[in-house]
Order: C-alpha cells, then sequence, then structure tokens
C-alpha cells in the first residue's frame, strides 16, 4: 500500500495497531479478571511438616519440564524438599556428587517421590524402603507403556497414575496403594499473555502426528486450507494432504512449553486430539487398555484462556463441563462443524474459554494435584 503523504501512514498505522492491539489487550483484561476470581474461590495452600526427596524422570525434555513444573508446586508445600536423580546419572548437590540413595541415607525422608520411574533401578527403590522411608511413583504416560510400568508397580509404597483404566490393572498386581492423579498444568508457563501478530491464527494443533491424528488431519485439510492455522510438530509430512497444508505447518520441531504457550494465546480456536491406544507403532500396551483420562494439554490450553476443541474422553467431564468451559467433538465432521461455528460467533467462544481458565486455574494446577497427593499419603492438612 503506497500512502500520499505522512499524515495518511500515520493515520492508517494507528487504526492497523489498535484493531491489532485493542482485542488482545481487551482479553487480557478479561483474563486477568477471572485469574483473580479463580485464585480468592481456589482452596487454600497448607504446609505439611514433612522432607521429601523428589526423584526427576531422568529423561530430557519434554519430561525435563514437568520435573521443573512438579518441583515448583511442591516446594511451597513441605517443609523441606530435595532434588535427585537417578543413581546412574548423580547430580550435584552443593559440592558433593550425590546418587539417589545417598541423598536418601543422609536426608532421611519421610517420603520418595518419583517421576515416571521408568529409569530408577529397582535395587535403589528396594534399598531406600530398607530405610523406612516411604516410596510414591508418579506415571505420566499410562495407558501407552503399561507393558514396561507393570513390571515396577508392585515395587512402591503409593502408586500416581494419570489414567483411570489403569487403577485397576495395578491394583490386581497386588499394589495396596493405587491412586487416580492426573497430571496438570503451570500456572507460570501457560498463562493468558499477548500474542505476537506472528502467531495470530484461527485455529492451532501442538503435537506429533500419531496416525488416528493423521487420519483426521487428512480429512479435515481441505477446510483447514481456507483458513489460518498452525500446525507444529513431528512426522507431520505423512498427511496425505501435506502439500494442501504445507506452507502452514512447522515440520519436525519440537516447541518448548514457553513456545507452545505463546502458540495457544495466538490462536482463536485449539484442537486437543489424545493418542490412540492401540497404535502398534508407537504403544506398548498389550493389555489394549482405552485412555479415558485428560492429556495434560487439555489443562495447558485452557490454561492460557483460548478456547478449547477435543476429542470426547469418558473422564473429561469430571474435569470440565462440555460446552460451558470446553467444547468436544466425537468426528471430523463434527470438528469442522464447530470450527465454523466458534469462528463466528465469537463472544460465545470467548465465554466458554474465560470458564476453562476459571476452572483451570482453581482445581486444576500442579499443586491441586500435589496437595491432593500429599492427603493421601500423610492426612489432610
Amino acid at each position: 500500500m503506497q500512502f500520499r503523504n505522512l499524515d495518511q501512514a500515520r493515520k492508517q498505522g494507528h487504526a492497523d495497531g489498535y484493531q491489532s492491539g485493542y482485542p488482545n489487550g481487551f482479553r487480557l483484561g478479561l483474563c486477568e479478571a477471572v485469574m483473580q476470581k479463580a485464585i480468592r474461590d481456589r482452596a487454600p495452600r497448607p504446609v505439611w511438616d514433612v522432607r521429601v526427596l523428589y526423584v526427576t524422570s531422568g529423561k530430557s525434555f519434554p519430561y525435563s519440564p514437568l520435573d521443573r513444573a512438579i518441583i515448583e508446586a511442591l516446594r511451597p508445600l513441605v517443609r523441606e524438599l530435595i532434588v535427585g536423580n537417578m543413581d546412574n546419572d548423580p547430580i550435584r548437590v552443593g559440592n558433593a556428587r550425590a546418587s539417589v540413595e545417598r541423598l536418601a541415607t543422609v536426608h532421611r525422608p519421610d517420603l520418595m517421590l518419583v517421576l515416571d520411574g521408568m529409569n530408577l533401578p529397582l535395587h535403589t527403590v528396594a534399598r531406600v524402603r530398607s530405610m523406612g522411608i516411604r516410596t510414591a511413583v508418579w506415571l505420566t504416560d499410562d495407558p501407552y507403556y503399561t507393558d514396561f510400568t507393570a513390571s515396577y508397580a508392585p515395587h512402591y509404597d503409593y502408586m500416581f497414575t494419570l489414567e483411570i483404566n489403569c487403577v485397576g490393572l495395578y491394583r490386581d498386581m497386588g499394589c495396596a496403594q493405587v491412586h487416580y492423579l492426573p497430571l496438570g498444568f503451570q500456572p507460570e508457563m501457560f498463562k493468558p499473555k499477548p500474542a505476537p501478530v506472528s502467531l495470530q491464527r484461527d485455529v492451532s494443533f501442538i503435537g506429533s502426528a500419531y496416525w488416528n491424528r493423521v487420519a483426521v488431519f487428512d480429512q479435515i485439510a481441505p477446510h483447514l486450507a481456507t483458513k489460518r492455522i498452525l500446525i507444529s510438530g513431528i512426522w507431520w509430512e505423512r498427511l496425505r494432504n501435506f502439500k494442501m497444508l504445507a506452507p502452514q505447518i512447522q515440520l519436525n520441531t519440537w516447541m518448548t512449553p514457553e513456545q507452545t504457550a505463546d502458540a495457544y494465546n495466538g490462536a482463536k480456536i485449539v484442537i486437543n486430539m489424545h493418542r490412540a491406544f492401540d497404535d502398534h507403532s508407537y504403544n506398548h500396551n498389550s493389555r489394549r487398555i482405552q485412555g479415558a483420562s485428560p492429556n495434560p494439554r487439555t489443562f495447558e490450553i485452557s490454561g492460557c484462556g483460548v478456547m478449547q476443541l477435543t476429542d470426547i474422553r469418558s473422564d473429561l467431564v469430571n474435569f470440565y463441563t462440555p460446552d460451558y468451559d470446553i467444547v468436544t467433538y466425537s468426528s471430523p465432521e463434527e470438528l469442522v462443524h464447530k470450527i465454523n461455528h466458534y469462528l463466528i460467533h465469537e463472544e460465545e467462544r470467548k465465554q466458554i474459554a474465560l470458564r476453562g481458565l476459571y476452572r483451570t486455574l482453581r482445581d486444576h494446577t500442579y499443586t491441586n494435584r500435589l496437595m491432593t497427593m500429599l492427603s493421601i499419603v500423610f492426612g489432610p492438612r
């Protein structure tokens, strides 16, 4: 666009800036009001007079941000928190290098909490238990890796799984203390924030191209091609309609939580699609346990104050109210229909997003989850 004079250019720049910035600022103001209400309404946060040894997953990204979120949420809830790693990957503590077993010996915690547990030797768990220290593991990938997790489940005093359909499995194996505890979200990572113009989209999806996702996105590709979209993740080149969507796909990228939150905030609608329980290419789930519980992205998306369109999981209704603070779809056709509906009905979309933000910040933080865990292990405060 060419301008006849500087004054015309200034006026056009002001109009463009206002058109871009005002809706963003107005949205953030509404989100701030909702967040303040959620903070006022959430349960009090007590402190347990206990010492906890938290053992990280020992896995790199994307598990490391999860470790960080749990550590930051757990520290204010206990008298003392010690962070350790696996025996075969000792970490630095002060000026010394200490293994998990050494940390347990020196600090004598009231609880050793292990995330995932796949890389922690079972002899270490046994030695810690022999000291009279309670042990707990929080499984992060059920039901997809139950062939592995079932092998070490009975070695802990407490089992926490993010999948409700796996509780029976571990109980049948003889685990006396098995509890359903979904993951949550970290409000400092996933929150409403200004969205740069470069990330503003109608629809976004962040995640790997598992085959069930490929099938859906291939079917809705002609519709998505008419929208401003962002798809980011690995394996998306396997789409039959890849060329149709390629300009709007960030191929073979794995976003950090901060980058993911930026992308969520830039979207009007974020699609959530759980992976399939029976994908033989990537699962170790020979028992074919179906997933019923929401994934962590469910909470992370809504925690950004964005409207979420998610596939249906039977346990979702215990966390959100469909068509009130979250929206579900049961087929590709319904997904397309609801994308069209909520892009047109902007006020309805915004109200659902705000209600989802409120519910998430009030009920679904890692602090909420860890308060539940500590109440189970040590009793309520």
